[in-house]
């Protein structure tokens, strides 16, 4: 039998293992340009607002919100705009952007989803593996795209993986801690690394840490890609995230090796 991991490096996948700012966000900007007669399209800027607020993980929500502001300021009332846009039509229509082809069968997909450039490669968590890490994936996106990049694009077999499905949404910790129950490779109360790109990743394990402050939880962020572009961006993007409780940030999610791990965990001062 391997040897018990001594620590956990969780990951979330949208911004962290592939690229969606011309997937999942193009979805979405698509989506709120659709429902608003072309009135409105928002920005990478409008949707790094948004998420900046820590409650809009799911981009359906998301799409749905950033519309009923549209009409919000055309004097609509929410019950208005409930009653016009059915929250199913606004998933429906996304999904017709996001996957193409709306059905569970992936190989039928042709949407947005599959030009999303990977952030991580196979040989990264072989290495995490072979230096005693275990590792899964906690995300917000539903269960068939995650395991889309993961099995397809990645070449993962069954990962251990909490999606949309299967547990409340961000910043609500319950899904992290049903991810860590899926690493058999785990042992004990091990410090854990979740990486992710948004503020509600970042709450995520502040409610960890306060619902089980046994356990060392390190909050890792990783700027995205689009928020790279330019060094003003990036700052902010940084400094939105320390902020919402990163111990660090990285520009990529591979520059969490090991040695950095165990760096972190010597400093001893993850409160």
């Amino acid at each position: 039998m391997p040897a018990p991991a001594w620590a956990i490096a969780i990951f979330d996948i949208d911004g962290v293992v592939r690229d969606v700012s011309n997937s999942y966000r193009r979805a979405l900007a698509d989506t709120v340009e659709h429902f608003t007669s072309g009135a409105y399209r928002p920005s990478q800027q409008d949707i790094d607002n948004l998420k900046a607020e820590g409650i809009w993980n799911n981009d359906w929500e998301a799409s749905q919100e950033l519309v009923a502001r549209y009409f919000e300021q055309q004097s609509w009332s929410r019950d208005e705009i409930k009653r016009a846009i059915a929250y199913p039509e606004i998933v429906e229509f996304f999904q017709s952007r996001y996957r193409g082809d709306t059905t569970d069968d992936t190989s039928l997909w042709n949407g947005y989803i599959c030009q999303e450039p990977l952030l991580m490669e196979l040989a990264y968590l072989e290495t995490l593996s072979q230096a005693g890490v275990a590792w899964g994936f906690f995300s917000g996106a539903t269960t068939g795209s995650a395991r889309y990049v993961l099995e397809h694009r990645l070449g993962l077999k069954t990962p251990p993986l909490v999606a949309m499905e299967d547990a409340p949404g961000k910043p609500d910790p319950i899904g992290l801690f049903q991810t860590i129950q899926r690493i058999e490779a785990a042992a004990g109360d091990v410090p854990v690394f979740y990486a992710g790109d948004t503020v509600a990743d970042m709450q995520t394990i502040n409610n960890a840490r306060h619902d089980q402050p046994h356990r060392p939880w390190v909050a890792v962020g990783v700027l995205p890609p689009h928020v790279q572009q330019a060094p003003t961006q990036m700052q902010q993007a940084a400094a939105r995230l320390k902020e919402a409780g990163a111990h660090f940030v990285l520009r990529n999610v591979q520059e969490l090796t090991p040695s950095l791990m165990q760096e972190w965990l010597d400093r001893g001062s993850l409160a």
